[in-house]
């Protein structure tokens, strides 16, 4: 199974995050396909960075959002557009 999940990267207590496709049996620093975006939790207010036409893609493709990334993805607006096209269809 595909998921689109966060896979950390920074320094040590500093910690930043890319939002990447990868299977589901990967590591979480381990193999991954593809790069949709960045989260940087330290700034105020934090940032969220999402390419919006890669995560449409893979969530059209059948890729599962974990917990954070569906809360990230919601808030970038991007879940309610995969809604409206899964409607659509």
């Amino acid at each position: 199974m595909v998921k689109i999940r966060l896979r950390r990267t920074g320094s040590p207590k500093k910690p930043n995050y890319r939002l990447v496709v990868a299977d589901s049996r990967s590591p979480r620093d381990g193999a991954f396909i593809c790069v949709i975006g960045h989260y940087n939790p330290l700034t105020d207010p934090e940032i969220v960075v999402i390419n919006e036409e890669e995560a449409l893609k893979w969530l059209r493709q059948g890729a599962q959002p974990t917990v954070t990334a569906n809360r990230l993805l919601t808030k970038a607006g991007v879940m309610e557009k995969f809604k409206a096209i899964k409607e659509k269809t």
